[in-house]
């Protein structure tokens, strides 16, 4: 109903404001299509702010969406999307803005096939085609090179030349196969395993030049990215350009972001390598003659030593110390030798001091009777056969008389004692 007022009687802000307001709330819910022409997601806030242009008209809206509407999405909401959303107005009365709250935002035309192909990888990444640890190397210097491709293709001339540019002697066995239509799938998958049975194929390439992303949607195709999941033999993806991206890149061994990038990447490039192979000669060169002058110069300084100048040196050297270390020890021996001769002979003198012998020869003499034992006077009879012992000999006699003396008792003198 419209509000009745005059130059006397105007209305104020406010009440125009939640009138307005009052207005728009009575339009209920709309489905909306237009393109993203900003988004913004404030770090820490639960709304997404977002800028919905006509595709024709320079008009745009504000739309705010909660932030689990725009994450839901199979593929993340980009600038330059087309989408439906499902949205209420609603005027901010106290800025004064209009705008559409979104509950729910649905991607259409380009957008609804990301979607799609969004879906198709998270389901065949969750089954592990996808993994990392499937990737394979690719050789070092491949026997063959298997190449599918169109036929006449500047994708196959790229490859073609680009890698018998950087090695002349790369074998190739190319099967041709259409890169898109209704047999380009079927066609692909079969090229492919007739290369992954032959042995001498070391690396098979599948290269297509750019295109849209609906040309490009057969190498998207779930039998292709489960056949090369398949194949034994290693294999390349170089679909497209850069930006392009497609499932194959994701189970490939290795994503080339061009046929030319796939060809730089299978064959190392002979000229580096005979580059590097004279880098390392050289090293390996100096590495040597550094050796052989640092072994020289060490040589060269032990032949400078005295001992290595003139060896004789050396030699006379210890000649002349051994030779007085002999005089040294015929001294020693000599000293030692005559200090036992005098300790020798000063026994012999002892020894011969105490000899009975000795008492002998100084005229005494002594008597045993028959049976070995001492005579004395005492005990011999007249007629008694003795032995007398001397200094020079024996004497066999036989007694005539025997006087014994008043000698003291000597076991009466130890008593005594």
């Amino acid at each position: 109903m419209a509000l009745e007022t005059s130059p006397e009687q105007p209305a104020p802000v406010r009440q125009i404001a939640n009138a307005i307001a009052g207005w728009i709330d009575r339009l209920g819910g709309v489905w909306v299509e237009g393109q993203i022409a900003q988004i913004s997601r404030r770090p820490g806030m639960a709304t997404v702010f977002m800028t919905l242009r006509d595709s024709v008209a320079d008009i745009s809206l504000q739309v705010t969406a909660p932030r689990h509407v725009v994450d839901s999405l199979a593929t993340p909401l980009t600038e330059g999307a087309s989408v439906v959303i499902n949205a209420k107005p609603s005027y901010y009365a106290n800025r004064g803005t209009l705008s559409l709250y979104a509950r729910e935002i649905r991607p259409v035309g380009l957008g609804a096939l990301l979607a799609r192909l969004e879906q198709r990888r998270q389901l065949l990444a969750a089954e592990g085609l996808f993994a990392a640890e499937l990737k394979r190397p690719l050789p070092f210097l491949p026997h063959t090179i298997g190449l599918v491709t169109a036929a006449n293709s500047a994708a196959e001339r790229d490859v073609l030349e680009n890698v018998r540019r950087r090695w002349p002697g790369a074998a190739f066995r190319v099967i041709h196969a259409p890169m898109q239509g209704t047999r380009c799938v079927p066609d692909i998958v079969g090229a492919l395993e007739r290369l992954d049975t032959d042995t001498e194929v070391d690396v098979i390439v599948i290269a297509r030049g750019g295109g849209s992303v609906e040309d490009l949607l057969p190498f998207s195709d779930e039998a292709l990215i489960r056949a090369v999941h398949r194949a034994t033999t290693a294999v390349v993806s170089a679909i497209g350009h850069e930006p392009d991206s497609p499932l194959l890149d994701l189970v490939a061994d290795l994503r080339a972001s061009t046929p030319t990038d796939a060809a730089k990447r299978v064959v190392p490039d002979v000229a580096e390598e005979l580059a590097l192979i004279d880098a390392g000669r050289s090293r390996a060169r100096a590495a040597v003659h550094r050796l052989v002058d640092r072994e020289q110069a060490h040589l060269d300084q032990i032949r400078s030593r005295p001992a290595m100048a003139d060896p004789r040196t050396q030699i006379d050297l210890r000649l002349e110390e051994v030779a007085e270390l002999r005089r040294r020890s015929r001294r020693v021996v000599g000293h030692r030798l005559d200090r036992a001769s005098d300790q020798i002979h000063a026994l012999r003198l002892q020894a011969r001091a105490l000899s009975p012998l000795e008492t002998l020869r100084r005229g005494y003499a002594v008597a045993v009777d028959a049976d070995g034992h001492l005579v004395s006077a005492a005990t011999t009879e007249p007629g008694q056969e003795i032995m007398v012992r001397v200094a020079d000999g024996r004497i066999w006699s036989t007694t005539t008389r025997s006087e014994a003396d008043d000698l003291p008792d000597q076991s009466q003198e130890e008593s005594d004692e």
